[in-house]
């Protein structure tokens, strides 16, 4: 896979790694991803108790994500950037009030905080490589940002 191409899908490229890596480690290691988000690890589970399978539903999900956004960065999908600015401020949001309504652990904010971090990362990526495309220093950014760019070795 090809390194980013721009401050934005650097960004993305974190998140999409990060996101790939701790899906596989709630997948392989539940307990690990669970003490992470401080969340109890009791011995043994009561009966009628899907802490499990939520886990690997949202670890297979976090899994999905990492590589759709790393396949974003691959083919340099600048609106999948854009888009993702808004939906990780509405995650920061959900998350944030879940920690303050007492339906998560204190501890959970930190997965809040990751999601808002990412969300201005990104916009700020984003703007740094509209500045330099308008400066005609762009690089491999291309004002008309409308479509994937096709990858080097795509047949012609």
């Amino acid at each position: 896979m090809r390194l980013p191409r721009s401050g934005a899908g650097w960004t993305i490229a974190v998140f999409g790694l990060l996101a790939l890596l701790l899906g596989a480690l709630g997948l392989i290691w539940p307990e690990t991803q669970l003490r992470l988000l401080g969340f109890e690890v009791p011995a043994e589970r009561a009966p009628g108790d899907y802490t499990g399978t939520f886990l690997t539903a949202s670890s297979m999900a976090s899994f999905n994500m990492g590589v759709y956004y790393l396949l974003a960065v691959a083919t340099e999908w600048r609106p999948f950037y854009r888009f993702t600015v808004w939906f990780r401020l509405v995650t920061f949001t959900v998350f944030t009030i879940a920690v303050l309504s007492d339906v998560a652990p204190d501890r959970f904010f930190g997965v809040a905080a990751w999601e808002g971090l990412g969300a201005v990362a990104t916009a700020v990526g984003l703007w740094w490589d509209a500045r330099r495309a308008a400066a005609g220093t762009s690089g491999s950014i291309r004002p008309d940002d409308s479509a994937p760019a096709p990858a080097p070795d795509a047949a012609r």
